[in-house]
């Protein structure tokens, strides 16, 4: 490839394109044409650059400027202010505190990152293997198969300290040694890039961004544990990370570096890609072991572990996408290098989701012990709007809420641990001080009793009785003793279920009460959701006094609960009302007031058929 003036960098993660990202590059395609200057510009199709919320995003070459929320419209611009004047464009660059930020490299949102498992994201184009090898790809690779035993490797990965990424934590090296140790004469290695978490994307952004490190990552595990085949299991909705592990594999068997004899040292790997149904039961290894065999997606109890008798009874080692996209960064640059990084239990980096109520949402790598102020303020940007933080949900659905009493605690294994959290595969949303915290754990619940695989009775059971409890509470039918019944439950599902889904299920809900537990009896004593977020506990009222009469809300509603008129104003019917919000949206003079707590007519409609219920409870 000839060199050319300039590289047109354009972020094509999953993000950007929903945002127009290819549609921008087919203009671009048009307008450097058009000027006769294609021959000029190197335009790359890259992986995430990370932060989502700008996007579509682009990197411009030799300068380094960094362009945000470009359009289509903004196209012919770039193309001749900056391509062919010289002059970059100002208005699409990054302004903080009436600062033009113009250079990637002094985005904040990048200051505190460090990227191993991200190294090439957003830096290289995905679908080309002449791009990942000029970075150092399969180095590595070639390092452990001409220079190290097995035991080498094995030992390599010990030394960096490098735990699972995919939430448990538990020692890598240890998984490969038990298999490794193993005799079987037949050893598979398996991918786990079922995501299924609410607002996580790192998997699928690292398969999309980088897959050839993926699959160097997985070569060098199989060669150090003796397994020569492997299986890429990716969910069926990243249709985008499928075809470019797909693409990679093929890539790797058509250049030798994946097939029979590698680099003629006598191993023989080849892979596959299995696609899930969606499951969030199977990102649980056993559940993800018995649906690649065809089977149904559930776990089943341990000893023994896959580590001794996993995929089609054989030792198998399965590890998720992040861990596999750190291994080819450890052998190239040593184990030391690696384990400086990070806190004394937890090395190295961390593959963070930045969702929520902040300025910047998307995918960032930061050091293992970095603190929740310095994620959320300064890689995050902090809360967006008026709103304050208030919690942060760390770990997915079956993590906990961290409040700011917690912002200078370092993120790493045991220091969320400790607090009711976890690290989990790395969601991380953010919360507002609007949210209802009893509202936030109803939802996760929902989610655990929606994706539960129901093959033991402590998360089929157990997990179904806490969400109708706090349906209840968010309904206006809380009683006294809810709390404790929430406690208690939770305390004995996590402790009974077999597989983690069960058994961290009950983190939100137990870690809300822990450090909202006043959310939980304003619910249940007053009848009332401060933050107006449970429908059932509060209400709309028409202020006469404001009201103009234009009727316009009573014609916007749905369920036609507001009568009135123009000289006795407009009244809403309470026990007709749905709370759909619409009369709120529509008044032109905001005549109408959101009120936390049951309107009385309401109260004293369920007081009455709560007698009727306890009757026949009775």
């Amino acid at each position: 490839m000839s060199f050319k003036r300039i590289d047109l960098l354009i972020c094509c993660g999953s993000g950007c394109i929903s945002a127009g990202a290819l549609k921008i590059k087919e203009r671009f395609h048009e307008v450097l044409a058009e000027h006769n200057i294609s021959n000029e510009v190197n335009m790359i199709e890259t992986g995430c650059m990370g932060p989502c919320d700008y996007g579509p995003v682009m990197v411009i070459y030799p300068e380094g400027i960094f362009y945000k929320k470009v359009t289509v419209e903004d196209v012919e611009e770039i193309v001749t202010e900056h391509f062919i004047k010289g002059r970059p464009v100002a208005r699409l660059m990054l302004q903080e505190e009436e600062k033009v930020i113009a250079a990637k490299k002094d985005v904040p949102f990048y200051q505190k990152q460090i990227k191993v498992a991200l190294e090439n994201c957003g830096y290289i184009d995905p679908e080309s293997m002449d791009e990942y090898i000029a970075t150092g790809g399969y180095e590595a690779l070639g390092m452990v198969l001409t220079g190290m035993s097995p035991q080498d490797v094995i030992n390599v990965i010990k030394e960096s300290g490098l735990r699972g990424r995919g939430g448990g934590g538990f020692p890598t090296h240890i998984k490969w040694q038990m298999v490794h140790d193993n005799k079987s004469g037949e050893k598979y290695v398996i991918c786990n890039g079922d995501e299924g978490d609410p607002g996580a994307f790192m998997d699928r952004s690292l398969l999309e961004g980088d897959p050839h490190r993926v699959l160097e990552g997985m070569m060098i595990a199989a060669y150090a544990m003796g397994a020569t085949n492997g299986f890429f299991y990716i969910r069926a909705e990243y249709p985008l990370a499928i075809a470019r592990i797909k693409l990679a594999i093929s890539q790797a068997k058509e250049l030798g570096l994946m097939g029979e004899n590698i680099f003629d040292s006598g191993f023989s790997f080849d892979a596959e890609v299995r696609t899930g149904a969606g499951a969030f039961v199977c990102g649980e290894e056993m559940a993800l072991i018995h649906s690649i065999e065809g089977q149904r997606g559930n776990p089943t109890p341990k000893p023994p572990y896959p580590a001794v008798q996993g995929l089609w009874g054989k030792p198998t080692v399965v590890n998720n996408v992040e861990t596999f996209g750190n291994i080819p960064t450890i052998i190239r640059k040593g184990a030391k290098w690696f384990s400086e990084m990070g806190t004394e239990k937890s090395k190295g980096t961390k593959v963070f989701a930045l969702t929520g109520d902040i300025r910047n949402t998307g995918l960032v790598e930061v050091p293992m012990g970095i603190t929740l102020r310095e994620l959320i303020f300064d890689v995050g940007g902090g809360m967006i709007g008026d709103g304050k933080f208030k919690a942060v949900q760390l770990g997915g659905p079956s993590g906990g809420c961290l409040t700011v009493d917690h912002l200078d605690v370092g993120v790493d294994y045991e220091s969320l641990k400790e607090r009711g959290a976890m690290m989990g595969s790395g969601g991380v949303i953010v919360m507002n001080d609007e949210k209802c915290m009893v509202n936030v754990a109803k939802f996760f619940m929902d989610f655990c009793v929606e994706e539960s695989c129901g093959k033991c009775s402590p998360c089929r059971i157990g997990l179904k009785q806490m969400l109708e409890i706090l349906e209840r509470i968010t309904s206006g039918r809380g009683r006294e003793g809810d709390i404790e019944e929430l406690q208690r439950l939770g305390e004995s599902i996590s402790k009974l279920s077999l597989c983690g889904l069960g058994q961290t299920a009950p983190n939100p809900v137990l870690s809300t009460i822990r450090y909202f537990r006043e959310e939980y009896e304003t619910h249940i004593r007053d009848k009332s959701c401060q933050n107006k977020v449970c429908l059932d506990l509060m209400h709309f009222n028409i202020d006469k006094d404001r009201c103009i009469g234009c009727s316009l809300c009573a014609r916007k509603c749905p369920v036609t609960c507001i009568t009135g008129s123009r000289e006795d104003k407009y009244i809403i019917h309470q026990l007709e009302c749905i709370k759909c919000g619409n009369c709120f949206d529509v008044c032109p003079v905001k005549a109408i007031d959101k009120i936390p707590g049951i309107h009385p007519d309401t109260a004293a409609h369920l007081q009455a058929m709560e007698k009727v219920t306890q009757k026949y409870d009775d």
